[in-house]
């Protein structure tokens, strides 16, 4: 009955925005996609998108929430009435502020050292 969501724009959704735009809105979702969920450039455009989405606003039971996060996702980049280089210019803004925000709050231990947990 309801779509895939959830509560912040996740990363799966990425590479499902490729088309969405134009060439250079393609080579950053390219480039974005290779990397692993907890890269700051994933991060960033999580983040990037959680703004032009208004995610944080989005009730569970909504029409969007419904539709699922790329359905959302690509209906607000259908609409968007900026040039791509606006999008490219809030995707650095993110990422600046993603970069900020680790180097005032560093990791304890970083996603490299996780030891996996075992089944008993």
């Amino acid at each position: 009955m309801y779509a895939e969501n959830e509560l912040l724009f996740p990363p799966y959704a990425i590479p499902h925005l490729r088309n969405e735009r134009g060439p250079e809105w393609s080579e950053l979702v390219d480039r974005v996609s290779q990397l692993p969920e907890d890269h700051s450039e994933s991060l960033a455009f999580s983040l990037m998108m959680m703004r032009l989405d208004g995610c944080l606003a989005c009730e569970t039971d909504s029409y969007r929430a419904m539709r699922g996060c790329k359905a959302c996702a690509s209906q607000v980049l259908r609409r968007h009435k900026g040039a791509d280089t606006d999008l490219l210019q809030r995707y650095e803004r993110a990422l600046r502020d993603v970069r900020a925000y680790l180097a005032a709050n560093p990791m304890a231990v970083s996603a490299d050292e996780v030891i996996p947990a075992r089944a008993a």
